[in-house]
């Protein structure tokens, strides 16, 4: 039974939620709110008819191109703030304010200067989703315990052996916990771009579904993000979990 448990709660909460969702519909809390069986009626009218893989399809192309970029440079320069105090005190700053200001304001500046196409949107995906893989990445090297790195030293390794054998395996699980927050972050930067700057893909039926009133159409789009978010986010978790045999370390930066 205790094996269980936690698949038991989880449905056990899920069905509150809907069930509440379904109520408050019902009654209804606004005219502008379908239930719960309305939403997911609309949600497989767009998924038989194919409307809602073509929207993903347009929805996905700059969540990629733009969570790969903020990987491969998130890290590479966690990395360099984290073992450089001159890079840490130069641009630390810089990604705790991109971390904590309102990064919308920036789209207008972004569709000045590159127009409404993939370029615009992989920026609002990166500058959503690179700043928490920076700082986490920086704050896992620069926390790595000291006593290790001074017995790499002890044993004569090179400054590159000391990198690539001792502080990075020790801070993969918070780089790989800041992966995670990222690609959360990038979601977020991918129908937050399809909202302000085009409407195309899945923001583009939640813009069109809100014009004519489709509002279960509005509600199923909305929760097919969340969905599909969720379930990627798992299975990062499940990754992690597999990888660093569930070590459980504290995040640097949230």
């Amino acid at each position: 039974m205790i094996r269980y448990r936690s698949y038991l709660l989880t449905f056990l909460s899920a069905f509150i939620v809907l069930g509440s969702w379904e109520i408050a519909g019902r009654i209804p809390v606004s005219y502008s709110f379908p239930t719960f069986v309305e939403t997911i009626t609309a949600f497989w009218v767009l998924l038989l008819d194919g409307t809602m893989f073509v929207a993903y399809g347009e929805t996905l192309k700059p969540l990629v191109v733009g969570v790969l970029i903020s990987a491969f440079l998130g890290i590479g320069i966690g990395l360099t703030i984290g073992l450089s105090k001159k890079f840490d005190w130069l641009l630390s700053p810089v990604f705790v304010v991109m971390q904590t200001a309102p990064l919308a304001a920036l789209i207008p500046l972004l569709v000045m200067i590159y127009g409404i196409g993939l370029t615009s949107k992989v920026f609002v995906v990166c500058i959503m989703a690179m700043p928490v893989i920076v700082l986490n990445t920086s704050g896992a090297v620069r926390n790595t315990p000291a006593s290790i790195i001074e017995m790499g030293q002890a044993f004569l390794g090179t400054k590159r052996d000391i990198i690539l054998k001792i502080i990075l395996p020790a801070a993969s699980p918070i780089i790989f916990a800041g992966l995670r927050l990222g690609v959360s972050a990038g979601f977020i930067g991918a129908i937050l771009a399809e909202l302000k700057i085009t409407p195309t893909g899945v923001g583009d039926i939640i813009s069109y579904s809100r014009s004519i009133a489709d509002y279960p159409s509005m509600y199923a789009a909305i929760m097919s993000i969340i969905l599909l978010a969720v379930i990627f986010l798992n299975v990062l978790e499940r990754i992690e979990n597999f990888l660093f045999k569930g070590t459980r370390q504290g995040y640097a930066s949230e």
